[in-house]
């Protein structure tokens, strides 16, 4: 018996694309507007920080130094300071926000930071040991050393870690106890070099000051890869919050992906840390935050951060210049002020959820 077969359907007929939810059309729509305002904000608090400072100047003045400059005090103040500022504080800003929230999407806690690879210690580690037995002096100087311990540190750490066998927890306790014995190293030093304490006890609260043209170009290549990499890593980070069985039946390998996220924090933080010293709570509080504007979606998350991150960093620059005029109060100590009570007050409110 013969048996109909169902009709071919036309030749000019091609299939339907996947159509997307009306509720999440509006859900990107609505992220990608707060973006946009997002960015809005960094560009306001970027002017602010190089129209606002220890020594007030008026708007024209500001104008004059950024555009028609020459070598009047007001110039030389906006266009050698206060704008190599600024700009430092935009990548470092963004390079701490992008590694903190691959920090937490790689260990999968919220309230995870990027020094708990050991990557400050790292820095710290080298810095110190520059000054004391080379005889560095310079902030161009520390940047290259700070960058290697970063490095070393983070290679270290992968290996106690498991290497291929890396699990979350294990990276986060190879990182606390290798960032404890470097401070203790660190801290034996600076007791036993007068000379090393006082050159790192600006750089450890972390500052903006130091800022020139020189460690731009030093720091930028190195955050320009780890920001490409990061942003790169946002699907696999996806995957890998379902856990490492899930990640690869959706096709992603998660020791491999865990080393690039390793790499991706050693280059943002490492990069951020060697040219304005540890600055704390930013990589911890800003990802954080962005995760209930956001949701769970690495997609959405790593372009926040790295926009959010410079506008609480420059911020804190800015507070710290007009609260102690005419001197000033390091952003570090500004962003560790703002960060403990917002830090308490998280993990109370996770205490508070899981009862």
């Amino acid at each position: 018996m013969l048996v109909d077969s169902p009709p071919e359907p036309p030749a000019d007929t091609a299939p339907l694309p996947p159509q997307i939810p009306p509720a999440s059309r509006k859900r990107n729509a609505a992220r990608a507007a707060g973006l946009l305002a997002a960015t809005g904000l960094l560009l306001l608090v970027a002017v602010a920080s190089v129209a606002i400072g220890a020594k007030p100047l008026p708007l024209e003045a500001v104008w004059h130094g950024l555009f028609h400059a020459s070598h009047g005090e007001a110039d030389v103040i906006v266009r050698d300071v206060r704008l190599p500022r600024t700009l430092l504080g935009l990548l470092a800003g963004a390079a701490l926000g992008l590694s903190g929230a691959v920090m937490q999407a790689l260990t999968r806690n919220p309230l995870a930071e990027p020094g708990i690879l050991g990557v400050n210690a790292g820095a710290a580690a080298a810095v110190v040991s520059a000054i004391t037995f080379l005889g560095v002096s310079s902030a161009g100087g520390y940047v290259w050393f700070a960058l290697l311990g970063a490095a070393v540190v983070s290679a270290v750490v992968h290996v106690l870690g498991g290497s291929r066998g890396a699990t979350p927890v294990r990276l986060a306790l190879a990182g606390t106890a290798v960032t404890y014995a470097l401070y203790g190293y660190v801290n034996s030093v600076q007791l036993m070099d007068s000379a090393a304490l006082d050159r790192m006890r600006f750089w450890t609260v972390g500052s903006l000051a130091s800022a020139d043209a020189d460690v731009i170009r030093q720091v930028l290549p190195f955050i320009a890869a780890g920001t490409l990499l990061a942003l790169a890593l946002a699907r696999p980070l996806n995957a890998m919050a379902l856990g490492d069985d899930s990640a690869r039946a959706l096709g992603t390998r998660p020791a491999r992906t865990r080393v690039l996220a390793l790499a991706a924090v050693t280059l943002l933080c490492g990069a951020a840390t060697a040219a304005c010293g540890p600055i704390v709570f930013i990589g911890l509080i800003v990802p954080h935050l962005v995760r209930a504007l956001t949701g769970p979606d690495q997609r959405w998350i790593l372009p926040y951060a790295a926009v959010l991150s410079p506008v609480l960093l420059l911020g804190a620059d800015i507070l710290g210049r007009v609260v102690a005029r005419p001197g000033e109060l390091q952003a570090g100590i500004v962003t560790a002020v703002i960060g403990g009570p917002v830090f308490i007050h998280l993990v109370r409110r996770r205490r508070v959820a899981q009862q």
